[in-house]
């Protein structure tokens, strides 16, 4: 049988990049949820889940080792079957009484192997593509991937919530991971059917092994060498640092009953927030922070998107402190602070970029992540806590003052006014 060296990009970009968003979304949003419903304290979920962020923190390091050993093809397909096997595991170990143990096992086994397939999924988009075609395709990879999101957020939650109002909350999770499990092993088939063999998807019998290594740490070394690397290192981290701690309370906060100062919303309710009108309103926010950047650069409204990412958190105060029971505006309010996170997020996207330019830009950009993933693990790590000794109504004004220190280190960031503006050549 005769392999091909290429097909229609339609054929495989779209449910590659959709198999991609899948289980991140699982790993960093679907358990939090999970977990609250099967009764674990804030302090535990936050502690736990945060941790499974480190594949993504450390991802930089084994990056290499995707390049220099088999193919991307083989990559991509062996890791959709080991995500499948590990969503199998959660499924399985959600009844049992050491669940947590278990279940955070397998998330873990699902953190590693998304991490890796990311690195071969983005490597493989730029073997199996002609320069045209990956410009033409950046936007499809990109909405198959918020796809991805909106299945994660949205339809899983509701999913999870519908078969709990049949079923004990156990069977309800059990019934959907299982569904994951059977949907990555289809993604598994098909795409060992359909991913093309690029003749570039080679292995690199030329590099030697102490070239590797030399290679290697020099890139890294070149990165901790750059001018202001302090500076750097520290808004990586502080950026984000009120968010990180937000983000892992914001969906037990809603689920909790009113009387211990939650709002008491149902699981299909939280997925119809986060996963429909909260993601809408995430994208808008993006598409706008991009605009805008591109029109004037980065420069010029670097404070207004930290203003958006961090100010619009007081709205959990507000429902916090007023308890609304219109869904309708309990919607409107996390829309509006999801608008404002994701305006935000742009410039920390861009500033990735901007720090990343240079002779090793998909490196140092690899590494730029890494630090991104640890300034949202370590202050996520704790966040249970905060929020468990003080309360929603304090945690959400504790949450607030958390926003000082990315202001501080924003003060004395670098950036050159031209970088973001779109050129005209462009």
């Amino acid at each position: 049988m005769k392999i091909k060296t290429s097909r229609n990009p339609w054929s495989w970009v779209p449910s590659l990049y959709f198999a991609e968003g899948m289980p991140y979304i699982i790993v960093m949003t679907v358990s939090v949820i999970m977990y609250k419903r099967l009764g674990l304290s804030n302090t535990d979920i936050a502690l736990y889940t945060s941790w499974l962020y480190l594949p993504w923190v450390i991802k930089p390091l084994w990056s290499p080792v995707v390049d220099l050993f088999k193919t991307k093809r083989f990559w991509i397909i062996a890791m959709q079957l080991i995500i499948g096997a590990g969503l199998a595991g959660v499924a399985l170990t959600i009844p049992t009484e050491s669940f947590l143990k278990y279940t955070l096992m397998f998330f873990w086994l699902m953190a590693f192997s998304s991490a890796t397939h990311d690195i071969a999924a983005d490597g493989f988009y730029m073997l199996g593509l002609t320069e045209n075609q990956q410009a033409f395709f950046v936007g499809i990879r990109s909405t198959f991937y918020r796809l991805a999101m909106l299945t994660g957020q949205g339809l899983l939650v509701i999913l999870a919530g519908y078969f709990e109002n049949i079923y004990s909350i156990e069977i309800a999770w059990l019934i959907v991971f299982i569904i994951l499990a059977g949907l990555f092993v289809l993604f598994f088939l098909y795409h060992n059917f359909i991913l093309p063999y690029p003749p570039s998807d080679t292995l690199r019998s030329t590099t030697s092994p102490q070239k590797f290594v030399e290679d290697f740490f020099n890139t890294f070394i070149l990165f901790f060498r750059r001018k202001g690397i302090l500076i750097i290192i520290g808004f990586l981290l502080l950026y984000r640092f009120s968010e990180a701690q937000l983000v892992k309370i914001a969906a037990p906060f809603l689920l909790d009953g009113r009387d211990i100062g939650g709002l008491g919303l149902s699981t299909s309710e939280v997925g119809v927030i986060y996963g429909t009108i909260g993601l809408i309103a995430l994208m808008v926010g993006g598409i706008s922070g991009g605009l805008v950047c591109a029109k004037d650069g980065l420069k010029k409204w670097l404070w207004w998107m930290l203003i958006s990412i961090n100010l619009p958190n007081a709205v959990y105060l507000y429902m916090s402190v007023f308890q609304p029971e219109s869904f309708i505006t309990i919607s409107s309010l996390i829309a509006v602070e999801q608008f404002g996170y994701g305006f935000g997020f742009t410039a920390y996207m861009l500033y990735m970029i901007h720090i990343s330019e240079g002779a090793h830009k998909t490196s140092h950009y690899a590494i730029a992540t890494g630090f991104m993933a640890l300034g949202m693990m370590i202050p996520g790590m704790f966040s249970g806590w905060i929020q468990e000794s003080l309360g929603y109504k304090l945690f959400f004004m504790w949450i607030l003052f958390a926003t000082i220190p990315s202001f501080i280190i924003a003060k004395f960031v670098k950036i050159d006014p031209t970088f973001g503006i779109k050129k005209k050549t462009s």
